[in-house]
């Protein structure tokens, strides 16, 4: 029965952080250290996985041809078309990787937090499921039609049952599931390649485009149909047989990664790390790169090749995500610098469930309706330059308000649902808090 799950023992907690000052003399917000529980390298690894999730969201926000396979008419320039292969080969498909692995290894992390407060892990976990449904119901509606936080409700149900696996018996099932997803897509570019070349429908798949663009630029109710219609067209689709069957994966590796202490003990180990960032860089980086070829070379790829290069790119994305992992990781370990670093990263990463959503009403508020209603006219390097700027507004942002308050405000509210009470809102009330 998942309503009393039974309690496996945790695995040692590494130390509190890679890069926290010791003793708060020279942290401007000593607060900050408050919970000794905290894995401090895991929270800088989301506040860094924030920014690969807006450059990509960005696109879809930006230009209705995101996804379209044909590239906007309006921007077409040399340097457009060098924008988007290069977030192609940095960003696509990696980044929601991260946050998956990451996501499977707060699971464990909230399994063992209920075995401390003496709770039933079940309950708790299915209220927290259920926030999620919710949250990203309205976000997918209102805000943005590539929502995951649907997703991640609906896989964490399979998480949850799967929750005994052993780490070896998690991981062999992450691969399966990763190796099945890519052979899969390498069959559908077997079959396009096998049919007859079909002529590209141009005109059709620029008036759908104009019609999208118009909508959201028409009013809030327009924008608001128009989320719904993007997700009836396609983006269902990609969520279960692209994105589905890979966050799951990573979720089952997170899982391995704390239930076997093996990612708190290599984070302390700088040589592993480089190991780590030596196997899985250059195999992440190819796979990339033929990805970026087939998604964003400038000219509109043949079925085949392109169903071709997206495999090839679920076959090797978990490995450039793995490897930036270990790199960022390394990189929090290179004395005053990366500690500087990992400080500005981490209290965006506990607060990342407020930063992905307040993304997502800056994307709407800056091409719909909702406001400036700019889609279809930023290009893609102002469009980067733009979540730039918007990443470093939210890093200082997460630093003043987390300085204060023990949570972000969603995640505040979102484990007052999970607990059926008011958690500690000021972080001089953390400590009872945070042992539950």
């Amino acid at each position: 029965m998942i309503t009393n799950l039974p309690a496996d023992p945790p695995p040692p907690h590494p130390p509190a952080s890679t890069f926290a000052p010791k003793d708060g003399g020279n942290d401007p917000h000593p607060r900050a250290e408050l919970d000794p529980q905290r894995e401090h390298a895991i929270d800088a690894l989301r506040g860094f996985a924030l920014l690969g999730i807006l450059i990509v969201n960005s696109g879809s926000f930006a230009s209705t041809y995101f996804g379209l396979g044909v590239f906007e008419p309006a921007f077409s320039r040399p340097v457009d078309h060098v924008v988007r292969w290069l977030v192609s080969f940095f960003f696509e498909t990696k980044f929601y990787l991260l946050f998956s692995l990451l996501f499977g290894y707060s699971f464990a992390l909230q399994m063992e937090s209920a075995q401390r407060a003496g709770a039933a892990f079940g309950p708790r976990f299915l209220r927290r499921l259920l926030g999620l449904l919710v949250l990203g119901v309205a976000h997918a509606w209102l805000l943005y039609a590539g929502d995951i936080l649907v997703t991640y409700a609906v896989l964490g149900l399979l998480l949850l049952a799967l929750h005994k696996l052993r780490p070896g018996s998690a991981v062999a099932l992450a691969l399966v599931l990763l190796a099945l997803v890519s052979a899969g897509w390498g069959l559908i570019a077997w079959g396009f390649a096998q049919a007859p070349m079909a002529e590209v429908p141009l005109a059709e798949l620029q008036a759908k485009a104009q019609l999208a663009a118009d909508a959201y630029r028409a009013s809030a109710g327009d924008a608001i149909l128009q989320r719904g219609r993007d997700m009836a067209d396609g983006v269902w689709f990609v969520l279960v047989f692209v994105q589905g069957p890979c966050a799951l994966a990573m979720f089952l590796l997170g899982l391995a990664a704390r239930r076997s202490g093996y990612l708190a003990a290599v984070a302390q180990q700088p040589a592993r790390l480089v190991r780590w960032m030596g196997c899985c860089l250059p195999i992440g980086f190819a796979g990339a790169f033929v990805y970026a070829w087939g998604q964003s070379s400038g000219t509109r790829q043949s079925d085949h090749v392109a169903a071709a290069a997206l495999a090839v790119d679920l076959a090797t994305s978990p490995f450039l995500s793995l490897g930036y992992a270990a790199a960022l990781l390394w990189v929090l370990q290179r004395g005053p610098l990366g500690r500087r670093l990992g400080a500005a990263l981490a209290p965006a990463g506990r607060m990342a469930l407020s930063n992905y959503l307040l993304q997502s009403v800056v994307g709407a508020v800056v091409f719909t309706a909702y406001g400036f209603a700019l889609v279809g006219q930023v290009s893609p390097l102002v469009v980067l330059l733009g979540c730039v700027a918007l990443y470093a507004a939210q890093l200082a942002l997460s630093r003043w308000w987390m300085a204060q308050h023990a949570y972000g405000p969603v995640e505040w509210g979102l484990r007052a649902f999970t607990l059926l009470r008011r958690p500690a809102w000021r972080r001089d009330r953390l400590a009872g808090d945070a042992r539950e």
